[in-house]
């Protein structure tokens, strides 16, 4: 879909894409700051700008003054073009993105959305996977190897969960008939599609967690293990590309979530049901609101979650996210199959199919975790049996031994010593 925008139009809306991504970027590590303190009794930046509003401005300028260095095995030119390919496609998802109707700008009709056509979503995924491009040769091009276990696991992980995220999208192309954003848009008027197809928002909103690499699925930077993980050894600008990428991709997998299941810049019920509650700049507030939900969600996961372990995270994105999205993807299908052929009503029947899912990945959960507690409990029985016999029968302790539980028994063993060496 073009819509014939002059070329000063189109750059007033690059313009105002970036501006708002940064802007964004900036309010969410704040707010990040502020909600994690007060969640854990502080007080969070309050000092710089009103309520500590500039306080991201400022980390942004201090990390421009930092020294830049680079270490002596890196590869440069990967070193240096590694968050560039990281910070570039978390930008351009956004080209697709709708912000809301028709509007007028300086006496031009157009709508507020860059651009549109019939694989927009499609797009949006074929970019943000290239992002992993960049995490991975950051890892390598460290010549560090903490940054390449980092690159690695942030490879594996981005991969694995694309493809749940993929085909959770499936599911709402069948609905929607299209893949392009505005037509999906314009296919929720009546009723979103989170409470028709909840199973493949709730699949998309686990993995576009794991996507940004963000708590409790930050693997690839865990501190504890990898000290900083793929971006160890970067600082200065590059360090801030970053940072930068992991906030606008936040961003950008929320605008994907508004967009295919909140029914984008649409008003919610009964805000709805006021006549211009759809129409001109109003709708634009509807977005940010929608999407400011879905960054608070990701920073309340980040102070309440612990990390998981990296095993535990892998399985439950093979095991559990992609074997449910294809089944869940097999009854949507069959259920469109039934309303196309046979013209009868299938909402009933896709969210009774969206309960038994649920209730039974709740039941496979469940057994899993009592599997896991009989295996520990098992285990825990066998070290009590082991212990016990040592008790009866307890092993003939070597003179070493004896000598450092004991003093005296030290004393005599190295005149013992002194003796048969003299």
């Amino acid at each position: 879909m073009t819509f014939n925008d002059p070329f000063w139009l189109i750059l007033v809306k690059v313009l105002a894409i970036f501006v708002l991504l940064v802007l964004m970027t900036l309010f969410t590590i704040w707010a990040e700051r502020r909600i994690v303190s007060r969640m854990q009794h502080r007080i969070g930046p309050n000092r710089t700008g009103p309520q500590g509003l500039l306080q991201s401005l400022m980390d942004g300028i201090k990390l421009a003054l930092k020294e830049d260095i680079t270490p002596t095995g890196a590869h440069k030119a990967v070193f240096i073009l590694a968050p560039i390919i990281s910070t570039g496609p978390a930008f351009l998802t956004f080209a697709v993105i709708p912000f809301g109707p028709e509007v007028s700008i300086f006496g031009h009709k157009t709508p507020l959305q860059l651009t549109d056509f019939p694989v927009s979503v499609l797009y949006v995924l074929a970019v943000a996977s290239v992002g992993i491009y960049g995490i991975v040769l950051a890892g390598w091009s460290s010549n560090s190897t903490y940054s390449l276990l980092g690159g690695l696991r942030s490879s594996a992980q981005m991969i694995s969960y694309e493809i749940a995220m993929g085909l959770s999208f499936v599911a709402v192309f069948l609905y929607a008939g299209s893949m392009s954003t505005s037509q999906i848009i314009e296919k929720q008027t009546g009723m979103w599609f989170i409470l028709l197809l909840l199973p493949s928002f709730a699949i998309y909103a686990i993995s576009m967690v794991g996507e940004t690499n963000r708590a409790p699925f930050d693997l690839p930077e865990a501190e504890g293990e990898l000290v900083g993980g793929f971006h160890t050894e970067y600082s200065s600008l590059k360090f801030a590309l970053f940072f930068l990428a992991e906030y606008v991709n936040m961003v950008t997998v929320s605008a994907m979530a508004t967009t295919l299941f909140l029914g984008g810049w649409r008003a919610p019920w009964p805000l709805s049901t006021w006549e211009g509650a759809n129409t001109g700049w109003v709708p634009f507030v509807w977005w940010l609101c929608k999407v400011f939900v879905f960054l608070f969600v990701f920073i309340w996961l980040r102070g309440t979650l612990p990390r998981m372990r990296y095993d535990q995270f892998m399985k439950f994105g093979w095991k559990v996210l992609i074997p449910s999205s294809i089944v869940w993807l097999l009854i949507v299908a069959t259920a469109r199959a039934l309303r196309n052929n046979t013209s009868m009503d299938t909402r009933g029947l896709l969210v009774s199919a969206a309960v038994i899912l649920l209730v039974i990945v709740g039941i496979s959960a469940v057994v899993e975790r009592q599997r896991i507690a009989t295996t520990e409990r098992a285990a825990a029985a066998k070290l009590e049996r082991e212990q016990h016999a040592r008790q009866l029968y307890p092993v003939p302790a070597s003179a070493a031994d004896v000598a450092s539980e004991a003093p005296q028994a030290q004393v005599v063993a190295v005149e013992a010593g002194e003796e048969r060496n003299a």
